[in-house]
């Protein structure tokens, strides 16, 4: 099993959500994160001033997927999260030792 930690644009968790159930790799978490990459920020007017924003507004978004669906799921990810745009982010695949689903007990891919 593996581990897709994924960090992108806000306004690409629609498409890369959709992109993922269409296929059938159900069951993701979201959290709203902040952060910076090459980008380093970004400079915003405000009131006639301008200020410089360290830390951009992204979403991290875990999914875990069975071994078998790894190169699968990510392109679905790279591909519908992707602008061409600086900013677009990264992910990450972290090797998963076990899962286990609290209600029931199940283990293993059995619980994903």
């Amino acid at each position: 099993m593996k581990m897709i930690v994924a960090v992108i644009k806000p306004s690409r968790l629609e498409f890369v959500r959709d992109a993922l159930l269409d296929e059938g790799i159900l069951g993701m978490t979201v959290s709203d994160v902040r952060g910076y990459g090459r980008q380093k920020g970004q400079v915003e007017q405000y009131r006639g001033s301008q200020m410089q924003i360290d830390f951009l507004p992204k979403i991290k978004l875990e999914v875990v997927v069975p071994s078998n669906l790894l190169e699968k799921a990510l392109k679905l990810i790279r591909d519908a999260a992707r602008t061409d745009h600086i900013g677009d982010g990264k992910i990450f695949v972290l090797d998963l030792e076990n899962v286990i689903r609290i209600r029931t007990g199940e283990e293993g891919h059995a619980a994903i």
